[in-house]
């Protein structure tokens, strides 16, 4: 699965929003089996996407307060690691921001574990600098492509207009589904995969991180920073930081519905039916996420996914339990 395809993938089920009140309105959903958190034993292991990761903990907690009483543990550690760790058998779910690659399934495979990948809803990743910046407000792919490859020194660099101030930037890790999805945009030209992903990581002085949070406090903390995360991270702390249109479109429930922001993306939870059959716990935990999803992703800061999407996962997981 490569990245065009990805890509593709992701246009098509974000085009099928327009069609989100009228598929609402007429589509029966899928009847998930009950689950009885309080009833539910055995500890849970999760780990990936520092993306997904407070929509995991939202749902784990309430399933917690509706009566789980074992152990849930969620490391944010990236979409790549995540999915490292799950296909060498270490972990129950992966969570990732972008779809499993070709030689990531081989190797799940290849533990005899066959990967399902359940979309959970969709993120816009996004553009962010600190609110006491009073001059940016949108860029384009090139202009990002000069200012993440470390050819652009200052803002001067990027607009003559701008100021010759040093640019400060902020990336997740390479491990990171977010820094992935932003460099296959960004940097698309480069059809090296090796040699696209080493351009980031090569600028001097580049602040990298798979702690969104340490990406959100380097952006809050100067006027000239900028960097990328999650929406929900921004969304959490946008008294103090601006998000930065791309293309001239800025994040938001309309433009990720109408698929004009091109940053939109889709968020997914990874098991197996295996999994699934052998450990309660893993399924009542999924069905519980895709049973309340809709409930609580837009107060995490993400949003909906498509009904008809949602409705195929849901599927997917009752063919996985039988």
């Amino acid at each position: 699965m490569n990245k065009h395809f990805i890509t593709r993938c992701a246009a098509i089920v974000l085009a099928s929003t327009t069609l989100l009140s009228t598929i609402s309105a007429t589509h029966a959903q899928t009847k998930l089996p009950p689950v009885k958190p309080a009833e539910v034993k055995g500890n849970i292991v999760i780990a990936g996407s520092s993306t997904v990761y407070p929509l995991a903990m939202k749902l784990a907690e309430d399933f917690k307060k509706d009566g789980y009483a074992d152990s849930i543990t969620i490391d944010s550690i990236g979409s790549g690691a995540g999915i490292t760790r799950f296909c060498r058998g270490e972990i129950d779910i992966a969570t990732a921001s972008r779809a499993m690659n070709e030689k990531e399934i081989a190797a799940c495979k290849a533990i005899g574990r066959e990967p399902i990948q359940f979309q959970i809803g969709i993120d816009a990743l996004t553009i962010a600098m600190s609110r006491q910046n009073k001059f940016v407000n949108s860029l384009n792919r090139k202009q990002l492509g000069l200012i993440f490859s470390g050819k652009a020194k200052t803002w001067k660099d990027v607009n003559i207009k701008w100021p010759a101030e040093v640019i400060k930037l902020f990336s997740p890790g390479t491990d990171s589904g977010t820094f992935d999805y932003f460099t296959s945009e960004i940097f698309k030209e480069e059809t090296d995969s090796k040699r696209r992903l080493a351009i980031i990581p090569a600028v001097p002085g580049i602040q990298l991180s798979e702690d969104d949070n340490v990406l959100v406090k380097g952006v809050e903390g100067s006027a000239n920073a900028i960097g990328y995360f999650g929406y929900a991270y921004y969304n959490e702390q946008k008294t103090l930081l601006k998000s930065i249109g791309y293309e001239g479109v800025l994040p938001s429930d309309r433009t990720v519905a109408n698929g004009s922001y091109k940053f939109a993306r889709p968020l997914f939870m990874i098991s197996t039916a295996k999994i699934i059959k052998e450990k309660p716990q893993v399924a009542a935990y999924l069905n519980y996420a895709l049973t309340n999803v809709e409930k609580v992703i837009k107060g995490v800061g993400y949003f909906p996914e498509p009904a008809a999407a949602l409705e195929k996962t849901r599927n997917a997981f009752v063919t996985a339990t039988n």
